[in-house]
């Protein structure tokens, strides 16, 4: 009988892993271009509209620049990068800020995309703004964000396991495992999971420039001059970008895959 009373306690627990295991498995995807298998369970209108909320933030807190012939050619830039992206439903929208301090760029999911000045001297040219733009499209088309999002909350869920199952230790044990685990989770799971979306929006970026009609080969030059400036880096293991010269090989390495895409570019 207490057998009996033992499986039927466990079977709600049962049914509940299995669901959860259906979700995890409906949640898996393929990336766009590299069909790597990812796990999202952030849906894309909710990836989409906290994308737009912070874009708005940060818009609203930025001085926009009044140079209309460079705004004019990063949208010009930007646009056939989006064509080439083919995401007919994303609202594309190209800025400038103004702020020669920042190397940087970023395009939010939806499609809202801003340079800053400060990476201007390191693009150089129309190919060098393929490259940044095309590299921060990429990242919004393969979901990087919800895929960190998710990641993130599947570290969170568990560490409550972890406290669930020691929550009869000392409280003095409970503090040690709970920083033992952060440390381990983010240089074991979410920095190189970062690292590896920098490296895949890498790959996709030469394709859409590419796809674009820019000639991908030119990305090297824009991270070699972009990496000859950049000092005092931490360790790539804790970092969640790759070493420069992982990059630079990384995309050495796919470059024939995009120069497929540039001899059938788009018009």
């Amino acid at each position: 009988m207490r057998l009996i009373q033992k499986g039927l306690w466990l079977r709600p627990a049962i049914n509940f892993l299995c669901l959860c295991l259906c979700v995890l498995l409906c949640a898996c995807t393929a990336a766009p271009f590299t069909g790597r298998s990812r796990l999202i369970l952030i849906g894309e209108g909710e990836d989409t509209a906290l994308g737009l909320k912070s874009y708005r933030e940060i818009i609203s807190e930025s001085k926009l620049s009044r140079d209309e012939k460079l705004v004019s050619q990063v949208r010009s830039v930007g646009l056939r990068i989006a064509g080439a992206a083919d995401r007919p439903e994303f609202e594309w929208e190209f800025n400038v800020i103004e702020d020669d301090k920042t190397a940087n760029a970023f395009c939010l999911p939806g499609g809202k995309v801003a340079i800053y000045t400060g990476i201007l001297p390191y693009t150089k040219d129309e190919n060098g703004l393929a490259t940044v733009i095309s590299h921060e499209v990429a990242h919004a088309i393969a979901r990087h964000g919800a895929e960190r999002m998710t990641t993130t909350l599947i570290a969170q869920i568990g560490q409550e396991a972890m406290n669930i199952a020691i929550s009869e230790k000392s409280a003095v044990a409970v503090q040690a495992a709970n920083m033992a685990y952060g440390v381990g989770a983010q240089i074991g799971f979410i920095l190189p999971f970062s690292r590896t979306h920098e490296l895949e929006a890498d790959r996709i970026g030469l394709i859409l420039m590419a796809r674009a009609g820019y000639d991908p080969r030119e990305a090297i030059a824009f991270w070699q001059r972009l990496s000859r400036v950049e000092k005092d880096r931490i360790p790539a293991f804790l970092s969640t970008h790759p070493a420069d010269e992982t990059r630079i090989r990384n995309i050495k390495e796919h470059l024939p895959e995009a120069l497929r895409y540039y001899g059938k570019r788009l018009d």
